[in-house]
């Protein structure tokens, strides 16, 4: 084990990632030492780059600190550890029990919208109705695979000529990408999406860094079908206690009428989709 240590230990990385997960999420060194049982001297050594911690208190310092699975093996190799968090693909046969069950809960969702997505916002599943109601909108078809939720809202040629009151909805989907990504930190990928839509015509900067306090307990997403106005709110799910970074990061989004009005227009774009 000392030979992998110092094989794949970086100066002080461990030190330096450990400070910046204390601040990102605002505890001192004492805070976390009355957490973890380790001394606040200890932590201190660590950061500083004095001490290097065992592996199992590498995790007890990651888990306090609420660190996603994928950053947890990043502290692991800077501590000169191997990471133990496996990254397998959905398709892969240890997330087929996953799998299985995300696609009992799309099916169950009909006549409802609902899609599976990665950290990333990208679409890995989706039900049935799910095709059905946003083709009413757009030719879905041809759209590129893997499917984005946040390029398919923001994008001209996409969803947002129909989202009814365009620029408050996409402050707010700004919003939760900072909300909702994997342990409340924006990596380098989730950086490059924010970027992407931020690209696009109309899009405010301010809504990535002045993100508005929302009051109301949900944030309708609104649709416009040939004058009439379609209000949804979602709902997330996500996997509890993951054990694979894959899961860890994996969203159900299920699509809800918010009226009746929704619920019977709804219905009746659905029936003509089905009768075509």
């Amino acid at each position: 084990m000392s030979s992998l240590r110092g094989k794949l230990r970086l100066p002080n990385q461990l030190g330096l990632q450990l400070r910046a997960w204390r601040s990102t999420r605002g505890k001192s060194q004492l805070e976390l030492s009355l957490d973890t049982g380790i001394s606040q001297r200890q932590i201190s050594f660590i950061e500083s780059g004095r001490s290097t911690p065992g592996r199992q208190n590498v995790l007890r310092l990651a888990d306090a600190l609420d660190v996603p699975l994928r950053e947890r093996n990043t502290l692991l190799l800077a501590a000169g550890y191997a990471p133990i968090y496996s990254e397998g693909g959905f398709d892969d046969q240890e997330m087929r029990g996953v799998a299985n069950a995300l696609k009992r809960m799309l099916r169950q969702h009909e006549p409802f919208p609902a899609i599976v997505m990665d950290r990333y916002w990208n679409v890995l599943m989706s039900n049935d109705a799910t095709l059905r109601f946003f083709g009413q909108f757009i030719d879905m078809a041809a759209r590129p695979k893997p499917r984005n939720l946040l390029h398919l809202m923001f994008d001209p040629s996409g969803m947002r000529p129909f989202i009814a009151d365009w620029e408050k909805t996409a402050e707010s989907l700004l919003r939760r990408v900072f909300r909702e990504s994997v342990g409340r930190v924006i990596d380098a990928r989730t950086k490059e999406l924010i970027d992407r839509l931020l690209a696009y015509p109309d899009v405010n900067a301010e809504w990535r860094t002045s993100p508005a306090i929302e009051n109301a307990p949900l944030i309708p997403l609104s649709f416009v079908k040939d004058g009439h106005v379609l209000k949804f709110f979602s709902l997330v799910t996500t996997v509890g206690t993951p054990q694979m970074i894959t899961t860890q990061e994996l969203r159900v989004e299920c699509m809800f009428p918010l009226d009746d009005a929704t619920e019977a227009r709804y219905a009746e774009l659905m029936n003509a989709a089905s009768a075509q």
